[in-house]
């Protein structure tokens, strides 16, 4: 992971509060010019830190009965075999928008999106209990987003 700069963290903070902000506004906001914030912009993209830019829908925008369930994953054996098998099958799969491996009793945290209770049993069924290695699913339907 490459080590970022005070400048480095300032763009990424304000690309965080808004991606679409033009290369003028933001090397305003960071205090560089515009040529040397593009520059800076693409060289976080390259080496990974910013990874791609997405727009964060609700409502009937993401489906009337989108709903998000938070996913914890306990895998039989944690070789490194077995979590990259894992980790390369989540990433066929795009009902899987977030993946973690995690410290503590479960060995991912994953969130996934769902049309409704049906769908999710769906996803459940032919995606979370197929992928390679998982010995228990545990899931929890989020109510509604704080944050």
């Amino acid at each position: 992971m490459p080590t970022l700069d005070s400048i480095d963290r300032n763009i990424v903070r304000a690309l965080r509060r808004n991606a679409r902000v033009t290369n003028v506004q933001l090397a305003a906001e960071v205090g560089l010019s515009p040529s040397a914030c593009l520059r800076r912009v693409q060289i976080l993209e390259a080496q990974g830190t910013i990874r791609g830019y997405t727009a964060v829908v609700s409502g009937a925008g993401a489906g009337a009965d989108a709903q998000v369930v938070i996913v914890r994953i306990s895998l039989e054996r944690q070789t490194e075999d077995v979590l990259n098998r894992f980790e390369a099958d989540v990433l066929k799969h795009p009902e899987i928008r977030e993946c973690y491996l995690m410290t503590g009793e479960e060995d991912y945290l994953l969130r996934v999106e769902a049309d409704g209770a049906g769908d999710y049993e769906r996803i459940h069924k032919e995606v979370l209990s197929r992928l390679p290695g998982v010995q228990r699913i545990n899931s929890s339907f989020a109510i509604r987003s704080v944050v």
